[in-house]
């Protein structure tokens, strides 16, 4: 038998008041539809589940198991719905978010905390990953990438401000040898190279010149998908490395690491926070987007 939900509301709700119409005025509904929702429920289960008189209204031996089994039940089903409905109106729940290892803006954490100090009750789970993701199919609510890897149907939010990459080096492997001056200089150099994983082939270095976009095949004496890892090497004198100007700021602030080919490396749209365009966005999710409008 398909339950009835809404005769069942009705059916605790008499159970509860011992009355036809004091069910009505919690439920909203009239009397007359109180009554036929019993009745109803009384033909299709051929057994009555009240007494009723003029005077008084109560439960049959049947009507008390069935109020006993059911109500917990219809409790349980009102709280989901209350909670439901709360996430609606409020910033509540986990938020799921796919982010690039190199947006170092929103990963250096003031966004971050901030966010989570205005909005207490929404839980953020990260997953920092550089291997395409889709955030729709995989379950996540956002995701922030470089603009130009972004599907052209996702809302997106900038975060950041233009990037640019940029080769870079330590001052001491400058020494005694001839810098590049041209990117195709590079294949003569010992560079330190990025994959996202032991099996795609190391990322091809990205200039451009007289307006026209080309990449260079270095061939790197190491390999890592570990930016921090790269930084280090390049600090040390081992080679030169290649990526965001972000990441390489605070070293390049201290004169640990030197810019190169600069006049190769133009600028570009930066990260963007992104998720689909379905009509109706989660408060959690809008709130973010709003705060990170505001920031």
């Amino acid at each position: 038998m398909d339950p009835d939900l809404k005769s069942m509301a009705v059916f605790v709700a008499v159970a509860e008041t011992r009355s036809f119409r004091a069910a009505a005025d919690r439920l909203g509904v009239t009397r007359s539809a109180v009554s036929q929702a019993i009745n109803g429920m009384e033909m299709r289960l051929g057994i009555a589940l009240f007494h009723r008189t003029t005077r008084s209204v109560n439960l049959t031996e049947a009507g008390r198991r069935l109020h006993a089994a059911v109500a917990p039940a219809m409790a349980e089903i009102d709280a989901a719905l209350r909670d439901t409905v709360d996430l609606k109106d409020r910033p509540k729940g986990q938020l799921r978010l796919a982010v690039s290892s190199i947006a170092e803006g929103f990963l250096s954490g003031p966004l971050l905390a901030g966010f989570a100090a205005r909005f207490p009750d929404v839980e953020i789970d990260i997953l920092v990953t550089d291997e395409e993701c889709d955030i729709v199919a995989e379950g996540f609510d956002a995701g922030v990438r470089l603009g130009e890897v972004i599907e052209q149907d996702m809302i997106a939010i900038p975060v950041s401000g233009d990037q640019r990459q940029l080769p870079v080096c330590a001052p001491a492997y400058l020494d005694g040898v001839d810098p590049p001056r041209h990117p195709r200089d590079l294949v003569r150099h010992r560079c330190i190279g990025w994959r996202p994983s032991p099996g795609s082939a190391p990322y091809r270095w990205e200039f451009a010149e007289n307006g026209r976009e080309f990449d260079v095949a270095v061939a790197p004496e190491f390999t890592t998908n570990d930016m921090g890892l790269m930084i280090r090497l390049a600090v040390s004198g081992a080679g030169i490395t290649f990526g965001m100007e972000e990441s390489f700021r605070p070293w390049l602030a201290r004169g640990a690491l030197v810019p190169l080919l600069e006049p190769f490396c133009p600028s570009f749209p930066g990260f963007f926070l992104y998720f689909s365009s379905r009509r109706n966005v989660a408060p959690k999710l809008r709130a973010l987007a709003d705060f990170v409008k505001s920031r």
